[in-house]
C-alpha cells in the first residue's frame, strides 16, 4: 500500500490519493472510522497526509499528531452524532452512555466507542472496591466494619497512626479501615459510581495513579496538618477522582452532553459533603479511646487537591502522552515536591515540636 500511494517514499499520501483510497474501500470501515478519516482529509491544508496517522488510525492507536490534524481542521463532522444512532445492543448502549458521562468531544466519543472492547475490564476499581474493602475485615476479622468504639478498631496493622508513622505501608493500607458502615458505603457508592466508568475511559494506569496520588497525599497532609490524630478510609482516593471528575464537567460543560448532569453533579456534592461533614464531626466527638482522638478529617482535602490538580490533567487528555504536557509535568513537580516536604517534616517535625502525641494502640 505504501509503495503504491508513496512511490517516492516520503511517508506521506496526497489528499487526492487518500480520498480515492476511502472511495474504494469506505465500505469495508466502520462509519465512525470512516468519519474520523474524513475529517483527518478534510482538516489537512497541505495536500497530504502523514502515513503514519493513516496507521495509527487503522491500528486503533492515536498519535498526537494526528489528533492535532483533526484539531486544527474544521472537523466536519459527516454523520449524525453518536446519540442520536438507534438500534444499539445494551451493552452498546452502555458503553455510548459512559462515553457521554466522561468526554466533552465528539470526536472523542466517537474514537472511545469505535474502540473500546472491554479488554482489559475495569478491574483496578472493582478490585480495590469489592474485594480490598471487605477482605482484612471480613476474613481476618470476622467483621466487615469495625466501629470508632470497637476493641480492635486500633489494634491494626493498617490504619495510619503518628506514633507508627515509621511504618510506611500505613500511608496506604488506611483506605482499607473505615470508622463505620456509613462511612464505608458512601465511598463504595461514589467508588463504583464514578471510579468504574472512569476507569473504563481512560484505563486502569491512569486511574490508579489518581487514586494512589490522593490516598498517599491524605495521610501526608494528616502528617502535615493534623498531627495526632490517627487516619482511616479510602477518601482520599475517592475524593480525587470524584473532584476530578467534577471540575473536569465544569471546565468543559457547552460540550458535556450527558443527561442530568447538574442533577449528578448536585448528588454527588451533596455526598461528598454529608461524609465530610460527618468526619469533622467525629474528629471533635469524644474519644471512644482517650487520649487518642477519632479519625483526621484531612485526608479528604487532600485528595481533593490532588483531584483538581493532576487528576484534572489526567482525564482532559483522553489518549494523550502525559509527557507532552507541559501543565502536567508543573502539577507532578508540586506534587512530588509536596511528598519531599511530608517526608521530611515527618522525620524531623514531630520531635522539634516536642508534641504529646497518643500512645501507640
Amino acid at each position: 500500500l505504501l509503495s503504491q500511494f508513496d512511490p517516492d517514499n516520503t511517508g506521506y499520501i496526497s489528499t487526492e490519493k487518500f480520498r480515492s483510497l476511502l472511495q474504494r474501500h469506505g465500505s469495508e470501515l466502520d462509519p465512525h472510522k470512516l468519519e474520523v478519516l474524513l475529517a483527518l482529509a478534510d482538516s489537512n491544508s497541505e495536500g497530504r497526509i502523514c502515513y503514519q496517522d493513516f496507521v495509527n488510525l487503522m491500528s486503533n492507536k492515536r498519535s498526537n499528531s494526528f489528533r492535532q490534524a483533526i484539531l486544527q481542521g474544521n472537523r466536519r463532522l459527516c454523520s449524525k452524532a453518536l446519540l442520536e444512532e438507534t438500534g444499539l445492543s445494551l451493552s452498546q448502549r452502555l458503553i455510548r452512555h459512559v462515553a457521554y458521562e466522561t468526554l466533552p468531544r465528539e470526536i472523542d466519543r466517537k474514537w472511545y466507542y469505535d474502540s473500546y472492547t472491554c479488554c482489559p475490564p475495569p478491574w483496578f476499581m472493582i478490585t480495590v472496591t469489592l474485594v480490598a474493602f471487605f477482605l482484612y475485615n471480613g476474613v481476618v476479622l470476622d467483621r466487615f466494619v469495625l466501629q470508632v468504639t470497637h476493641p480492635l478498631y486500633l489494634k491494626n496493622t493498617l490504619l495510619y497512626h503518628p506514633q507508627l508513622r515509621a511504618q510506611a505501608w500505613r500511608y496506604l493500607t488506611y483506605i482499607f479501615m473505615h470508622a463505620g458502615i456509613e462511612h464505608l458505603g458512601l465511598n463504595v457508592v461514589l467508588q463504583l459510581l464514578v471510579g468504574v466508568p472512569l476507569e473504563m475511559v481512560h484505563g486502569a494506569a491512569r486511574i490508579s495513579f489518581v487514586y494512589v496520588a490522593g490516598i498517599v497525599a491524605g495521610s501526608l497532609a494528616v502528617s502535615v496538618a493534623d498531627m495526632t490524630a490517627p487516619v482511616v478510609g479510602s477518601s482520599g482516593g475517592v475524593y480525587a477522582l470524584v473532584s476530578a471528575h467534577l471540575a473536569n464537567i465544569v471546565m468543559n460543560w457547552s460540550g458535556m452532553k450527558c443527561q442530568f448532569k447538574l442533577l449528578r453533579m448536585a448528588v454527588a456534592l451533596i455526598c461528598m459533603s454529608f461524609e465530610f461533614g460527618r468526619a469533622v464531626w467525629l474528629r471533635f466527638h469524644p474519644s471512644a479511646y482517650p487520649p487518642c482522638p477519632h479519625p483526621s478529617f484531612m485526608a479528604h482535602l487532600g485528595g481533593v487537591m490532588v483531584g483538581i490538580t493532576l487528576g484534572v490533567i489526567v482525564l482532559r487528555n483522553y489518549e494523550q502522552r502525559l509527557q507532552d504536557q507541559t501543565l502536567w509535568w508543573i502539577f507532578l513537580s508540586i506534587y512530588v515536591i509536596f511528598v519531599l516536604f511530608a517526608i521530611f517534616w515527618n522525620i524531623f517535625a514531630y520531635s522539634l515540636l516536642d508534641l504529646k502525641l497518643p500512645p501507640p494502640p
